[in-house]
């Protein structure tokens, strides 16, 4: 699962999410994109997730570019603990997505085979999405 290899501070603030991204808006390597249309959290393994269905589904016929990557990370206390002493221990990684988004990015396949795929990866996100395309691409390809 993707994780920081290396990060200054352990634990930080959970701050809002608010407003529209303003990078990663184009598509930039591929031909079929899943861009987000909401705001939200997505944790490291709704990634693997998202990303495992995706390359089933196309049998390794094409190519997939992940456009996040979850650096942040998110604390938790332990299950049955009284409130205060402190903040929780780090649990694990979340990418911060805004609207506009592009999540995943893929080539070498059909549209059909695209559009089915994206709809199956974004079924294992917390987030609602929408598949784009290049403009340069043919109907048939």
């Amino acid at each position: 699962m993707l994780a920081p290899k290396k990060v200054k501070w352990r634990k930080m603030m959970k701050g809002r999410v608010r407003g529209a991204e303003s990078r990663g808006l184009e598509m930039a390597f591929g031909d079929f994109g899943l861009k987000a249309i909401e705001t939200a959290r997505v944790d490291t393994r709704a990634l693997e997730a998202a990303r495992i269905a995706l390359t089933r589904h196309i049998k390794r016929g094409g190519r997939v570019w992940i456009r996040v990557f979850p650096d942040k990370p998110y604390t938790k206390k332990p299950a049955e603990t009284r409130m205060g002493k402190g903040k929780g221990s780090p649990e694990g990684w979340v990418a911060v997505v805004r609207p506009g988004r592009i999540l995943f990015e893929m080539e070498g396949v059909d549209r059909a085979t695209a559009h089915e795929a994206m709809r199956l990866a974004a079924h294992k996100l917390p987030v609602k999405t929408v598949v784009v395309e290049r403009e340069g691409v043919e109907l048939g390809a």
